[in-house]
């Protein structure tokens, strides 16, 4: 991806009508996307746009440069501590990390991350709110908040537990340890390797456009029931699913997938 001008946004919005699939691009390359209060107000609100459209059926959370993202910008965070002290400076928790994170776990539709370079800190916490991540082989990853005297945030105690289990999760929140794409693929986090940054944006558009193509409103069920399914006991997931099924049971996308398996043919779905 090539480097953007100092005017450049620092998130940049794509639409493909046609395949009904949206990109959303962190847009800082020469500083490796590190999130500074400008970014995250633009990404916040771009995935809140993205989210109410319902002519976007899939999205695709990518980045230019070397870099997915580096995590929080520590220039700027450093000048809000001496500024105004740790409770000014972290105020971006609430206001800016927990609402990019809930909109992308709790988005009706799917989102796929692709992850061409570092991804560290808030970054990885990003990726793992997507629900499928394609990488560029070589990537590298890290949790990295111990190393300044943090714990997690972004969702990554909850997330990354879920991925790995909840001993290799705390390993990795304390320990810093880098790890690469290949044991995140290993490890469920990553669904894709591709061998460079073009063929991964590319594997993660392909995998959106298949997503953006099938029931949708199934995938927005499913997303809710895992969420779900993650922290409730089976007899809350079981009613929770009865529901789903009578919701999606109403819906054309259903009926119509049913005559078309009855009639051997490929069912074709519109998201209603």
């Amino acid at each position: 991806m090539s480097s953007a001008a100092p005017t450049d946004p620092p998130v940049l919005v794509t639409r493909d009508d046609a395949e009904a699939v949206t990109t959303v691009r962190l847009n800082r390359p020469d500083s490796r996307n590190a999130m500074t209060k400008e970014l995250k107000v633009a990404l916040r609100d771009a995935l809140a746009d993205v989210a109410k459209d319902d002519s976007v059926r899939a999205v695709v959370l990518a980045s230019s440069g070397p870099a997915f993202c580096v995590g929080q910008d520590l220039r700027e965070h450093a000048e809000d501590l001496r500024a105004g002290g740790s409770e000014s400076a972290l105020s971006t928790v609430t206001e800016h990390y927990n609402p990019i994170v809930t909109s992308l776990i709790g988005m009706a539709k799917p989102v796929v991350a692709s992850i061409a370079g570092t991804a560290v800190g808030a970054a990885l916490g990003l990726v793992l709110a997507c629900d499928l991540r394609v990488a560029t082989a070589g990537t590298k990853f890290a949790t990295a908040f111990s190393g300044i005297g943090f714990g997690g945030d972004s969702g990554l105690s909850a997330t990354l537990a879920h991925c790995v289990g909840s001993s290799r999760a705390t390993e990795l929140l304390m320990l810093g340890d880098t790890f690469t794409a290949e044991q995140a693929r290993d490890w469920g986090i990553v669904r894709e390797i591709a061998p460079d940054a073009d063929a991964t944006e590319e594997a993660a558009l392909a995998l959106a456009r298949r997503l953006a193509a099938g029931p949708t409103l199934a995938y927005a069920e499913i997303k809710r029931a895992v969420a779900l399914g993650t922290v409730s006991p089976l007899l809350t997931v079981l009613e929770h699913e009865a529901q789903a099924q009578v919701r999606l049971g109403a819906t054309q996308d259903h009926r119509d997938a049913v005559e078309a398996f009855l009639s051997k043919q490929k069912p074709t779905f519109h998201g209603r």
